[in-house]
């Protein structure tokens, strides 16, 4: 029988999909579902609002309104079903694998006197965009790189010629959400300001969806940037570069 009393209210506007809020809920009741926080089921929710300093963007709020009973018996075996898929949810979800990172890329002195060894350039963890949230320290006022996920297997120097000095985000926009990556883009440039945009994309038309995403996500962030798309051959050649400047309001 439902009855009066806090729950948790999550405002879909806001919300970007990051996951801070799933592990902050320490009963299970919010789960990230087509890129969005959900709740899982009114009687996993206290009420007490333990999420609610988690979230970036204030989506979150307690309410008072009808709802089921709190559980306390039902939420160890809530707890206890594993979760889908970080990859799946749209979010980290808590995963200590995907906690965010900044790292310190080698200096070239770091190098084998051959050679042989190349230093990363990678300056920080994660990278895809899926799980990356937009309040991530290493976005702000960065550099950024979009970048297919193909894209680095097809290009020999991509460290030393792209990677080098950017924040990097990697998706496939043929795999994932292309919607939801407007909606992540979007979310990021709004909330990092990046320095500049630079999309590396394959020849392969359905590629071409990540430089529109970005360009879309940028005009809806009213940012006034220019995003610069590399096209890149399947044989590793850089084949052409386009420059898609904010139309003048």
């Amino acid at each position: 029988m439902k009855a009066m009393r806090k729950i948790i209210r999550i405002d879909e506007e806001l919300c970007t999909g990051c996951g801070d809020c799933v592990g902050a809920c320490q009963e299970g009741a919010i789960a990230i579902v087509d890129g969005k926080a959900k709740l899982v089921k009114e009687i996993y929710c206290d009420g007490l609002g333990a999420c609610l300093g988690h979230c970036p963007t204030g989506a979150l709020t307690i309410v008072e309104r009808e709802a089921d009973p709190f559980d306390e018996r039902a939420t160890p075996a809530q707890l206890a079903t594993p979760a889908p898929p970080a990859h799946a949810q749209h979010g980290f979800g808590g995963c200590p694998g995907s906690a965010l990172r900044e790292l310190k890329p080698r200096p070239p002195a770091a190098e084998r006197a051959s050679g042989a060894d190349a230093p990363s350039t990678l300056s920080h963890w994660p990278v895809q965009l899926m799980l990356v949230p937009p309040h991530a320290p290493f976005l702000r006022g960065a550099e950024l790189l979009l970048c297919a996920d193909c894209v680095p297997f097809a290009l020999p120097d991509f460290h030393a010629r792209y990677l080098a000095g950017r924040a990097l985000l990697v998706g496939c926009p043929k795999l994932d959400d292309l919607d939801f990556y407007r909606e992540k883009l979007a979310a990021i440039f709004t909330t990092a300001q990046p320095k500049s945009v630079t999309v590396l994309r394959m020849e392969v038309p359905c590629c071409g969806g990540l430089a529109h995403a970005a360009v879309e996500a940028r005009d809806a962030a009213g940012l006034p940037l220019t995003v610069d798309v590399h096209t890149i051959g399947i044989d590793g050649r850089a084949q052409r570069t386009e420059h898609f400047d904010r139309p003048a309001s």
